[in-house]
Order: C-alpha cells, then sequence, then structure tokens
C-alpha cells in the first residue's frame, strides 16, 4: 500500500499573513508600527525567513486577541515538521532507543 505524500509545513508567517493579515486588510508596515518591531522582521517572519520569538508571540497574540501558545506552536510545529524531513533520516540510524535494565 502506497503512503500519501505529505504537504510542505507551512511557515507561520504564512499563516499569519493569510489568516489575520490579510482579512483585516493590514499591511505589513502596519503591523510592524502596531507591535512595535522592525518592518524588516515583519516582512522576514512572512516570508518564512525568520522564526517567531516568544517576545513577537507576545506581541501578536495582545494584537490579535489570540494566546502566545498559537504563535508559538506554530512556530514549534513548523521546525519539527522541517527537522524531520531534511534531518531525520540521517539522525535516525546513528541513536540508540534506551533499553530497559
Amino acid at each position: 500500500m502506497a503512503t500519501p505524500k505529505q504537504l510542505p509545513p507551512i511557515p507561520p508567517g504564512e499563516i499569519l499573513i493569510e489568516e489575520f493579515m490579510r482579512p483585516n486588510g493590514i499591511s505589513q508596515n502596519r503591523l510592524a508600527r502596531d507591535i512595535d518591531i522592525n518592518p524588516a522582521r515583519v516582512n522576514d517572519i512572512v516570508h518564512g525567513r525568520s522564526a517567531i520569538t516568544a517576545s513577537v508571540a507576545l506581541r501578536l497574540a495582545k494584537y490579535f486577541g489570540t494566546t502566545p501558545e498559537l504563535w508559538m506552536n506554530l512556530q514549534a510545529s513548523y521546525d519539527l515538521r522541517r527537522a524531520r524531513a531534511a534531518d531525520w533520516p540521517a539522525i535516525e540510524p546513528r541513536v540508540r532507543v534506551l533499553a530497559a535494565e
């Protein structure tokens, strides 16, 4: 039986722009101004070049009325899926399982 092909991980910045910014008519510059971060940082997050840090998660949570955990979980999930796809095949054979004594 064939295994289903997994979709590529979605960067949290893509969710930020598609689910929060565009529906509310918020530009990158406005978001940067309103949450007090550099506009280049917002651009980097939106384009997947920069991660959402705890500090940014707190700001986004207050601004959009969400929780910081939402933003941190999106980032952690994205990072883990990328690592699982890119790094795990090489790592897995080298890691032993703890044997019960």
